[in-house]
Protein backbone atom coordinates (compact mmCIF):
# COMPACT_ATOMS: atom_id res chain seq x y z
CA UNK A 1 0.00 0.00 0.00
CA UNK A 2 1.41 3.45 -0.79
CA UNK A 3 1.02 5.75 1.72
CA UNK A 4 -1.01 8.53 1.76
CA UNK A 5 -0.35 12.07 1.46
CA UNK A 6 -1.97 15.43 2.24
CA UNK A 7 -0.61 18.78 1.76
CA UNK A 8 -1.82 22.22 3.39
CA UNK A 9 -0.43 25.24 2.14
CA UNK A 10 -0.40 28.41 4.23
CA UNK A 11 0.57 26.15 7.36
CA UNK A 12 2.95 27.60 9.58
CA UNK A 13 0.22 29.91 11.92
CA UNK A 14 -3.58 30.17 11.98
CA UNK A 15 -6.31 28.28 10.71
CA UNK A 16 -3.98 26.53 8.93
CA UNK A 17 -1.63 25.59 11.35
CA UNK A 18 -4.92 23.89 13.34
CA UNK A 19 -5.79 21.95 10.12
CA UNK A 20 -2.37 20.27 10.26
CA UNK A 21 -2.27 19.61 13.84
CA UNK A 22 -6.12 18.16 13.60
CA UNK A 23 -4.54 16.09 10.58
CA UNK A 24 -1.65 14.48 12.21
CA UNK A 25 -4.01 13.30 14.94
CA UNK A 26 -6.99 11.73 12.54
CA UNK A 27 -5.32 11.28 9.12
CA UNK A 28 -3.55 7.84 8.26
CA UNK A 29 -0.81 9.13 6.16
CA UNK A 30 1.74 11.99 5.93
CA UNK A 31 0.99 15.46 6.68
CA UNK A 32 3.03 17.88 5.34
CA UNK A 33 2.86 21.74 6.70
CA UNK A 34 3.72 24.44 3.91
CA UNK A 35 4.60 27.54 4.00
CA UNK A 36 6.40 30.02 1.84
CA UNK A 37 8.84 31.10 4.58
CA UNK A 38 11.34 28.37 5.31
CA UNK A 39 12.27 29.33 8.81
CA UNK A 40 8.58 29.97 9.89
CA UNK A 41 7.44 26.57 8.37
CA UNK A 42 10.16 24.73 10.04
CA UNK A 43 8.99 26.59 13.13
CA UNK A 44 5.75 25.59 12.63
CA UNK A 45 6.77 21.84 12.73
CA UNK A 46 8.98 22.25 15.77
CA UNK A 47 6.39 23.53 17.63
CA UNK A 48 4.06 20.76 16.76
CA UNK A 49 6.39 18.21 17.05
CA UNK A 50 6.52 19.65 20.83
CA UNK A 51 3.18 18.65 20.78
CA UNK A 52 3.85 14.82 20.17
CA UNK A 53 2.69 15.16 16.34
CA UNK A 54 4.96 14.44 13.14
CA UNK A 55 4.17 16.86 10.05
CA UNK A 56 6.55 16.85 7.85
CA UNK A 57 7.83 20.33 6.19
CA UNK A 58 8.15 21.44 2.23
CA UNK A 59 8.47 24.78 1.11
CA UNK A 60 5.26 26.05 -1.30
CA UNK A 61 5.18 29.90 -2.02
CA UNK A 62 1.66 29.57 -4.01
CA UNK A 63 2.55 33.11 -5.72
CA UNK A 64 5.55 31.63 -7.33
CA UNK A 65 5.38 28.95 -10.13
CA UNK A 66 8.23 27.59 -9.79
CA UNK A 67 7.86 26.92 -6.59
CA UNK A 68 4.88 24.78 -7.05
CA UNK A 69 5.82 23.04 -10.17
CA UNK A 70 9.13 22.41 -7.92
CA UNK A 71 6.49 20.47 -5.27
CA UNK A 72 4.30 19.43 -7.77
CA UNK A 73 7.12 17.36 -8.93
CA UNK A 74 8.54 16.46 -5.40
CA UNK A 75 4.78 14.88 -4.47
CA UNK A 76 4.62 12.84 -7.86
CA UNK A 77 8.36 11.35 -7.92
CA UNK A 78 7.69 10.30 -3.81
CA UNK A 79 4.18 9.32 -3.83
CA UNK A 80 3.02 9.30 -7.43
CA UNK A 81 0.63 11.95 -6.50
CA UNK A 82 -1.19 13.23 -3.84
CA UNK A 83 -4.81 12.25 -2.02
CA UNK A 84 -5.84 15.51 0.16
CA UNK A 85 -5.55 19.20 -0.94
CA UNK A 86 -6.10 21.68 1.10
CA UNK A 87 -5.63 25.14 -0.20
CA UNK A 88 -5.42 27.11 2.43
CA UNK A 89 -2.95 30.19 1.99
CA UNK A 90 -4.55 33.52 1.71
CA UNK A 91 -4.11 37.31 2.37
CA UNK A 92 -6.28 39.85 2.92
CA UNK A 93 -5.78 43.97 4.23
CA UNK A 94 -7.10 45.21 7.69
CA UNK A 95 -9.81 47.37 7.34
CA UNK A 96 -7.50 50.16 8.96
CA UNK A 97 -4.68 49.96 5.84
CA UNK A 98 -4.16 52.74 3.59
CA UNK A 99 -3.30 50.69 0.52
CA UNK A 100 -5.69 51.93 -2.38
CA UNK A 101 -8.04 50.36 -3.53
CA UNK A 102 -6.25 49.37 -6.80
CA UNK A 103 -3.28 47.83 -4.90
CA UNK A 104 -5.78 46.08 -2.35
CA UNK A 105 -7.56 44.45 -5.48
CA UNK A 106 -4.53 43.39 -7.73
CA UNK A 107 -2.51 42.07 -4.42
CA UNK A 108 -5.29 40.22 -2.85
CA UNK A 109 -6.74 38.63 -6.36
CA UNK A 110 -3.29 37.81 -7.21
CA UNK A 111 -2.89 35.43 -3.72
CA UNK A 112 -6.19 34.32 -3.26
CA UNK A 113 -7.69 33.58 -6.80
CA UNK A 114 -4.78 33.90 -9.62
CA UNK A 115 -2.19 31.46 -7.44
CA UNK A 116 -4.76 29.27 -5.66
CA UNK A 117 -5.60 28.98 -9.65
CA UNK A 118 -2.13 28.01 -10.15
CA UNK A 119 -1.89 25.41 -7.17
CA UNK A 120 -4.86 23.68 -9.12
CA UNK A 121 -3.66 23.82 -12.59
CA UNK A 122 -0.72 22.10 -11.38
CA UNK A 123 -1.94 19.82 -8.40
CA UNK A 124 -5.11 18.93 -9.75
CA UNK A 125 -3.86 16.43 -12.07
CA UNK A 126 -1.93 14.90 -9.50
CA UNK A 127 -4.90 14.36 -7.36
CA UNK A 128 -5.19 10.12 -7.09
CA UNK A 129 -8.99 8.58 -7.20
CA UNK A 130 -10.53 8.67 -3.59
CA UNK A 131 -8.70 12.31 -3.03
CA UNK A 132 -9.88 15.05 -1.79
CA UNK A 133 -9.68 18.62 -2.67
CA UNK A 134 -10.33 21.67 -0.12
CA UNK A 135 -10.34 25.27 -0.77
CA UNK A 136 -10.32 27.62 2.14
CA UNK A 137 -12.71 30.28 0.77
CA UNK A 138 -15.10 32.57 3.51
CA UNK A 139 -18.46 33.29 4.12
CA UNK A 140 -17.55 37.07 3.05
CA UNK A 141 -17.42 34.97 -0.75
CA UNK A 142 -21.18 34.52 -0.45
CA UNK A 143 -22.23 38.00 0.88
CA UNK A 144 -20.23 39.32 -1.94
CA UNK A 145 -21.74 37.79 -4.42
CA UNK A 146 -25.16 39.10 -3.38
CA UNK A 147 -23.64 42.80 -3.57
CA UNK A 148 -22.61 41.94 -7.69
CA UNK A 149 -24.78 43.62 -10.37
CA UNK A 150 -27.49 40.85 -11.02
CA UNK A 151 -25.48 39.89 -14.47
CA UNK A 152 -22.14 39.36 -12.75
CA UNK A 153 -24.46 37.39 -9.90
CA UNK A 154 -25.76 34.98 -12.82
CA UNK A 155 -22.31 34.25 -14.34
CA UNK A 156 -21.24 33.12 -10.85
CA UNK A 157 -24.30 30.94 -10.29
CA UNK A 158 -24.38 29.50 -13.57
CA UNK A 159 -23.40 25.73 -14.20
CA UNK A 160 -21.80 27.09 -17.64
CA UNK A 161 -19.39 29.35 -16.52
CA UNK A 162 -16.22 28.40 -17.51
CA UNK A 163 -12.61 28.60 -16.10
CA UNK A 164 -11.25 31.23 -18.93
CA UNK A 165 -14.62 33.26 -18.35
CA UNK A 166 -14.34 33.50 -14.43
CA UNK A 167 -10.29 34.43 -14.89
CA UNK A 168 -11.54 37.32 -17.11
CA UNK A 169 -14.12 38.63 -15.00
CA UNK A 170 -11.31 38.55 -12.22
CA UNK A 171 -8.82 40.44 -14.34
CA UNK A 172 -12.14 42.68 -15.60
CA UNK A 173 -11.98 43.14 -11.95
CA UNK A 174 -8.87 44.17 -11.05
CA UNK A 175 -8.74 46.22 -14.28
CA UNK A 176 -11.50 48.51 -13.43
CA UNK A 177 -10.53 48.69 -9.71
CA UNK A 178 -7.27 50.37 -10.74
CA UNK A 179 -9.57 52.88 -12.94
CA UNK A 180 -11.63 53.54 -10.05
CA UNK A 181 -14.77 51.97 -12.33
CA UNK A 182 -15.45 49.25 -10.34
CA UNK A 183 -19.00 49.97 -8.97
CA UNK A 184 -19.62 51.32 -12.16
CA UNK A 185 -18.86 47.97 -13.59
CA UNK A 186 -21.36 46.24 -11.48
CA UNK A 187 -18.94 45.31 -8.90
CA UNK A 188 -18.84 45.44 -4.63
CA UNK A 189 -16.43 47.84 -2.82
CA UNK A 190 -14.10 44.54 -1.49
CA UNK A 191 -11.12 43.20 -2.70
CA UNK A 192 -11.10 40.35 -0.30
CA UNK A 193 -14.35 39.46 -0.95
CA UNK A 194 -14.14 39.08 -5.13
CA UNK A 195 -11.47 37.15 -4.51
CA UNK A 196 -13.22 34.22 -2.43
CA UNK A 197 -16.16 34.43 -4.85
CA UNK A 198 -13.63 33.91 -7.20
CA UNK A 199 -12.46 31.29 -5.48
CA UNK A 200 -15.76 29.55 -4.69
CA UNK A 201 -16.86 30.03 -8.12
CA UNK A 202 -13.68 28.28 -9.44
CA UNK A 203 -14.25 25.45 -6.74
CA UNK A 204 -17.35 24.76 -8.56
CA UNK A 205 -16.29 24.60 -12.24
CA UNK A 206 -13.30 22.33 -11.15
CA UNK A 207 -15.64 19.92 -9.31
CA UNK A 208 -18.22 20.02 -12.49
CA UNK A 209 -14.81 19.48 -14.76
CA UNK A 210 -13.56 16.47 -12.62
CA UNK A 211 -16.94 14.78 -12.55
CA UNK A 212 -16.82 15.23 -15.95
CA UNK A 213 -13.38 13.89 -17.17
CA UNK A 214 -12.76 11.68 -14.06
CA UNK A 215 -16.50 10.03 -13.10
CA UNK A 216 -15.01 6.99 -11.77
CA UNK A 217 -12.21 8.55 -9.46
CA UNK A 218 -14.40 9.55 -6.98
CA UNK A 219 -12.88 13.12 -6.18
CA UNK A 220 -14.62 15.70 -4.11
CA UNK A 221 -13.88 19.18 -4.48
CA UNK A 222 -15.42 21.82 -2.08
CA UNK A 223 -14.87 25.45 -1.13
CA UNK A 224 -15.58 26.48 3.01
CA UNK A 225 -16.12 28.88 4.79
CA UNK A 226 -14.12 28.23 8.82
CA UNK A 227 -15.85 30.58 10.27
CA UNK A 228 -15.00 34.03 11.83
CA UNK A 229 -11.43 32.99 13.78
CA UNK A 230 -9.48 34.58 15.91
CA UNK A 231 -5.79 34.67 13.50
CA UNK A 232 -3.63 37.33 12.40
CA UNK A 233 -5.71 38.26 9.38
CA UNK A 234 -9.29 38.52 11.46
CA UNK A 235 -8.35 39.90 14.63
CA UNK A 236 -8.35 38.77 18.29
CA UNK A 237 -11.99 39.92 18.72
CA UNK A 238 -13.06 36.60 17.03
CA UNK A 239 -15.36 34.09 17.98
CA UNK A 240 -13.41 31.04 17.01
CA UNK A 241 -10.13 30.07 18.02
CA UNK A 242 -8.03 28.14 15.03
CA UNK A 243 -8.73 24.52 16.23
CA UNK A 244 -12.71 25.22 15.76
CA UNK A 245 -11.83 26.89 12.40
CA UNK A 246 -10.37 23.99 11.07
CA UNK A 247 -13.23 21.93 11.82
CA UNK A 248 -14.96 22.15 8.61
CA UNK A 249 -11.78 22.37 6.52
CA UNK A 250 -10.77 18.57 7.97
CA UNK A 251 -14.25 17.37 7.89
CA UNK A 252 -14.54 17.69 4.24
CA UNK A 253 -10.69 16.65 3.41
CA UNK A 254 -11.40 13.20 5.73
CA UNK A 255 -15.03 12.68 3.57
CA UNK A 256 -15.12 9.28 4.08
CA UNK A 257 -14.06 6.85 1.28
CA UNK A 258 -16.97 5.94 -1.39
CA UNK A 259 -18.65 9.02 -0.36
CA UNK A 260 -20.53 11.11 -3.51
CA UNK A 261 -21.00 14.69 -1.98
CA UNK A 262 -21.11 16.92 -0.95
CA UNK A 263 -19.24 18.20 -4.11
CA UNK A 264 -18.71 21.62 -5.81
CA UNK A 265 -20.31 22.87 -2.95
CA UNK A 266 -19.91 26.15 -0.45
CA UNK A 267 -19.10 24.39 3.09
CA UNK A 268 -19.77 25.89 6.71
CA UNK A 269 -20.07 24.33 9.68
CA UNK A 270 -20.37 20.96 8.26
CA UNK A 271 -23.28 22.12 6.19
CA UNK A 272 -23.78 22.77 2.51
CA UNK A 273 -24.61 26.46 2.28
CA UNK A 274 -26.73 28.29 -0.61
CA UNK A 275 -24.85 29.88 -3.26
Amino acid sequence: MATKVVIVTGGNKGIGLAIVRALCKQYQGDVYLTARDVGRGEEAVKFLSSEGLKPIFHQLDINDVNSITTAAGFFKQKYGGVDVLINNAGIAFKVADTAPFSVQAEVTLKTNFFATRDMLTHFLPLIKAGGRIVNVSSFVSARTLNQCSPALQQRFRSEDITEEELVGLMEQFVEKAKKGEHKDAGWPETAYGVSKTGLTTLTMIQARRLSKERPKDGILCNACCPGWVRTDMAGSKAPKSPDEGAITPVYLALLPAGATDPHGKFVSDKEVQPW
